[in-house]
């Protein structure tokens, strides 16, 4: 006869927590749509701004999504995961991550619904995976094609990346630079477009206003020359850029020197400014005129490149080098008898500027710069980091229009579209896998339904009038949220890359597929001991419903 009183077994440690079955979901759902929640308000021209104050009191205001989610300290696993999509946006795009998380919190709003009416986790979880791969047929058969000679759709792009930004009223100024920026340093490459973000510096400095914002065709760098004496303004600047220091090197073990005679101690310092002389001529011998270095440049090394009328420059960041070499078409030398005249880069003019209150360095005019600086200003900090947020999202925009090679036009009208394709999609499925199709199509009219809502619009007005126009295939029908009618986007040039959308469907699909998947969640314990197995709380597992959902 087995034992009536049955010893409950005990796997965890105590303090331990565990949430599990449809418990765990909820949990997981509520997070995620409480993160997708926050940065909803900020989609679209007519989003608004958010404040974020951190523990020092530091200030930042902005609409961008991953800053927002960044700057939130967000602790709950699943509400992580929601902010690792924007991430990953950030990174293959560089804009469109407010989109990716509002349609990853709907897909879950959505299956949330599901799972109230007993669908299956999978089920859904497999519905879900088909619309996002047929979506991404979709999308890519409704795309237009862009080259590089599209100048004016580019910069189209650009500016429909910075509208509803704080850099708005000056954003046809901003779209020129960024489209000047990205053609500069774009390189083919078995026929497509090859292009770093890197390439593009941002270098900011508070003063003047958004419009004083320029191109420099090359890197202005935030340093001054190293001597007064030495000349503010080089033209046709022959440059070497030296990764050793211009100084005496020490030895590299503990070394005495012991002088008996006085004169040999001054034989010795002529030793050493002769050194450093040397040092010198090696510089001037092959012509070069401009010195850019990684390190240190010695006094004495400074009096004498002043002299030879050389302008220098010490201590320049690494990846600055490696930008000045693209820029400058320049080599970077590790041994100052090495420089030969075939290193040196050129660059039209390097001069000291006076911006702000700071000397900066230019070095300007390259002959094919692969390497370009902006210079943004603006008047206060939180200003200036705005613009160069929306600058950031416009340089992404163009750089994958033109690497992606195709475009959509925005203002919802794509998402409606893929909706009205995956209704119809899904009509055509006979399993209950055709409730999660339908559920993923509803998901992806959140955009077009939240760009009317922040514009302060009937979204059920607007989303019937967007379906009507599209039923009789006007495809890029979409919402114009300052006349609250719809119009066609891609005649008012409100133009997106394909990427943005893609990404977006891909990163957002995918997350939601994972989130509801888990049916389990066990959180380690806090103080407990290690190993211990006490009894949990209500002689249980211990629950998860006291945790923040954030």
């Amino acid at each position: 006869m087995a034992h009536q009183n049955i010893q409950p077994i005990f796997i965890l440690p105590e303090g331990s927590q565990r949430t599990s079955g449809r418990n765990a979901q909820k949990n997981n759902i509520m997070a995620a749509k409480a993160v997708a929640e926050t940065v909803r308000t900020t989609l679209g021209p007519k989003g608004m701004d958010k404040m974020l104050v951190d523990s020092l009191g530091d200030v930042v205001v902005t609409n961008d999504g991953v800053t927002i989610l960044e700057e939130m300290s967000i602790d709950h696993p699943s509400a992580k995961m929601i902010v690792e999509v924007a991430k990953t946006q950030e990174d293959e795009v560089g804009d469109g991550t407010t989109t990716a998380v509002v349609i990853a919190g709907e897909l879950l709003k959505k299956a949330e619904d599901l799972l109230e009416k007993e669908i299956h986790p999978t089920v859904i979880a497999k519905g879900y995976r088909m619309a996002a791969e047929r979506s991404q047929h979709i999308l890519k058969q409704m795309a237009q094609p862009i080259t590089d000679k599209d100048t004016k759709l580019l910069a189209a792009i650009a500016t429909t990346a910075m509208t509803g930004k704080g850099a708005e009223h000056a954003k046809e100024h901003l779209a020129q630079i960024t489209v000047q920026a990205i053609r500069a340093v774009a390189e083919e490459r078995d026929g497509g477009w090859e292009i770093s973000r890197d390439d593009i510096k941002l270098e900011k400095k508070v003063g003047g206003s958004v419009e004083d914002t320029e191109l420099v065709k090359g890197i202005v760098l935030d340093k001054e020359r190293v001597h007064s004496q030495m000349p503010r303004r080089v033209e046709k600047a022959r440059i070497a850029l030296i990764d050793s220091a211009v100084e005496i090197k020490n030895t590299e073990t503990d070394a005495k020197l012991q002088i008996s005679d006085p004169t040999k101690f001054q034989e010795f310092l002529d030793m050493e400014e002769n050194m450093l002389r040397r040092m010198v001529e090696s510089i001037s011998a092959p012509g070069a005129n401009v010195v850019l270095c990684q390190k240190g440049i010695d006094d004495m090394a400074q009096h004498f490149l002043a002299k030879k009328g050389i302008y220098a420059v010490r201590r320049v960041k690494k990846s600055d080098m490696e930008a000045l070499a693209r820029a400058t078409g320049g080599k970077i030398v590790s041994r100052l008898d090495d420089l030969s005249k075939d290193d040196l880069g050129y660059a039209g003019i390097v001069e000291e500027r006076k911006v702000g209150d700071e000397e900066m360095t230019f070095v300007k005019d390259c002959r094919n710069p692969k390497s370009v600086t902006v210079l943004v200003r603006g008047g206060t900090e939180h200003v200036i980091d705005e613009v160069k947020r929306a600058t950031e999202d416009a340089i992404g925009d163009v750089a994958a229009a033109l690497a992606n090679g195709l475009v959509v036009a925005g203002a919802g009208s794509p998402e409606m579209e893929l909706a009205r394709q995956l209704y119809k999609y899904a009509e055509s499925l006979s399993g209950r896998e055709q409730l999660a199709v339908r559920a993923f199509a509803e998901a992806v009219e959140v955009i077009p339904r939240t760009l009317a809502e922040n514009a302060g619009l009937d979204p059920i007005d607007i989303i019937t009038e967007l379906k009507a126009a599209h039923d009789r295939k006007q495809v890029w029908a979409g919402i114009n949220v300052f006349s609250g009618k719809v119009f066609d986007a891609w005649k008012a040039g409100v133009i997106e890359p394909l990427k943005i959308k893609t990404q977006a469907v891909s990163s957002a699909s995918e997350v939601a597929v994972m989130i509801l998947r888990i049916d389990d969640i066990i959180a380690a314990s806090s103080g407990g001991s290690k190993g211990g197995a006490g009894e949990m709380p209500g002689g249980g597992m211990g629950g998860m419903g006291d945790m923040p959902p954030m």
